[in-house]
């Protein structure tokens, strides 16, 4: 009897970008109860801070949170802010075996984004800094309500749309951040709280920048 553990193992993702990159989603990478766990973890046991960035010119508190972890204290910049990596927790440590062994891929460092609802989401943007190396491999993992996230081309406009379940990966890697944006768009249908994962490899372990608007 196949466990079901070893079946989750067994699910093979497709590429759903037509063109130029891939991103490959896994919908149940944990089991709901894995999920749900490992939701109430986080949200509990993470010290979570006010996302603050400078939006032309002026200086924002954002209504979702964030924290940053990495292997090093090395500091990670976006939009005029600037944070230092705090050490690995017990639970993303956890997460972050389980997706190395999926995608082959070591990772030095994770963003963590708390979204209280649906009125809180991401703008267009992709993780296309140097310090990422010039075919950055990017693994998102998604825990509470589910939400569409969008990918565009740069070029054409082509737009494909995913729903991230609760429990997922997404893994964003070849040319996909140097032809395509992404997104996640806000909307008022959505009333429960979404935690995102985004694990990620720096080459140099110093300043790292990112924009995320």
């Amino acid at each position: 009897m196949i466990s079901e553990q070893a079946s989750l193992w067994q699910e093979v993702a497709d590429n759903l970008l037509p063109c130029d990159g891939a991103a490959e989603y896994h919908p149940k990478l944990f089991s709901h109860s894995e999920s749900f766990d490992l939701f109430k973890e986080l949200f509990c046991t993470i010290s979570w801070e006010q996302d603050e960035v400078v939006l032309f010119g002026q200086r924002r508190i954002l209504s979702r949170k964030m924290a940053w972890m990495g292997d090093g204290s090395f500091c990670y910049s976006y939009a005029g802010s600037s944070k230092t990596a705090t050490p690995w927790t017990p639970a993303v440590l956890r997460i972050k075996e389980r997706i190395e062994k999926r995608s082959a891929r070591h990772f030095n460092s994770c963003l963590l984004n708390l979204y209280h609802n649906g009125m809180e989401g991401m703008g267009w943007h992709s993780d296309d800094e140097k310090t990422l190396g010039k075919n950055p491999v990017i693994a998102s993992v998604s825990f509470g309500a589910e939400r569409v996230f969008r990918l565009k081309h740069r070029i054409s406009k082509e737009v494909v749309s995913v729903i991230l379940e609760h429990g997922s990966l997404l893994v964003m890697k070849g040319a996909t951040q140097h032809h395509w944006v992404h997104a996640m768009p806000k909307t008022k249908k959505i009333i429960t709280p979404r935690i995102n994962l985004t694990f990620r490899t720096f080459e140099h372990q110093g300043m790292a920048s990112q924009s995320l608007f």
